[in-house]
């Protein structure tokens, strides 16, 4: 479903201030694959899910989507093939609109646009399942602005709107890391939910090793744009953040220095 071939990408090159972020990296997740993505400050995680969403350009290297190459596409013409979370709360969303107005958009992601109504009672039907599956009262929500939403339900509106049109990909950046413990765990259960369901395609990374090895069936650690170890079945299952530490200091001869995932 995703195949990363030779991926490169410097910011500011030929300048003192050259960061190569990503180095010849090579990754194929198959259809269905759940995997997460754990590494240093610096790693180059980031950065992959945005080269694979179409933010920046490619330095090297091609990106490919359910067999179709995506490496020149713009970043709107990749939304049909990716659904998308980021860390902020506040970003993926307008604020300004109802909560079936943010849905609605979501639901016509890829499709060409015309003149006629938005929602239509079906959809707003459709809308109110769905939120009501999240278990957050947001069903009796759905003229409510999404600002007026606390985090955690803002990131399960997200979850939903990235997810209502089956992507062929789903991209988590760090996704609960701006929630309170416990809001972060309601939306990983929600987010496993949807991926299981729908049999979705996902990488998603987290600064927090437990959730790592808890979550999916592959787990990926990347250090200085690359792709460092690569775990997945009853290996991965039978980790612990020990082993995963010792794992990083021993490919890369570092110290782990992150320290939200140290904490974690």
């Amino acid at each position: 479903m995703l195949e990363i071939r030779n991926l490169t990408k410097i910011f500011n090159a030929g300048t003192v201030n050259e960061k190569v972020a990503l180095s010849d990296l090579c990754l194929k997740l198959s259809d269905g694959d759940f995997v997460t993505v754990i590494g240093g400050n610096g790693a180059g995680k980031s950065t992959m899910l945005n080269m694979i969403a179409g933010v920046y350009p490619s330095d090297g290297g091609q990106i490919l989507i359910d067999n179709v190459d995506v490496t020149e596409l713009p970043e709107y013409k990749r939304a049909k093939y990716i659904g998308r979370v980021f860390q902020d709360p506040m970003m993926g969303t307008a604020a300004d609109m109802w909560v079936e107005e943010n849905l609605s958009i979501a639901d016509r992601r890829g499709k060409r646009h015309g003149l006629s109504w938005a929602i239509t009672k079906t959809d707003r039907r459709r809308y109110k399942e769905a939120l009501a599956e999240l278990g957050l009262g947001l069903e009796d929500r759905l003229s409510t602005k999404m600002g007026l939403l606390s985090g955690g339900q803002r990131q399960a509106v997200t979850l939903l709107m990235a997810t209502i049109k089956a992507p062929k990909l789903l991209l988590l950046d760090e996704h609960t890391a701006a929630l309170d413990p416990k809001t972060a765990s309601k939306v990983l259960e929600i987010t496993d939910r949807l991926i299981t369901e729908s049999s979705l395609t996902a990488l998603m990374i987290t600064h927090n090793m437990r959730d790592a090895i808890a979550y999916g069936n592959r787990l990926i650690m990347m250090n200085q744009g690359k792709i460092i170890f690569d775990i997945s079945g009853a290996e991965k299952k039978a980790l612990t953040v020990d082993d995963l530490l010792k794992k990083f200091e021993q490919i890369s001869g570092e110290q782990f220095t992150n320290d939200r995932t140290l904490l974690s």
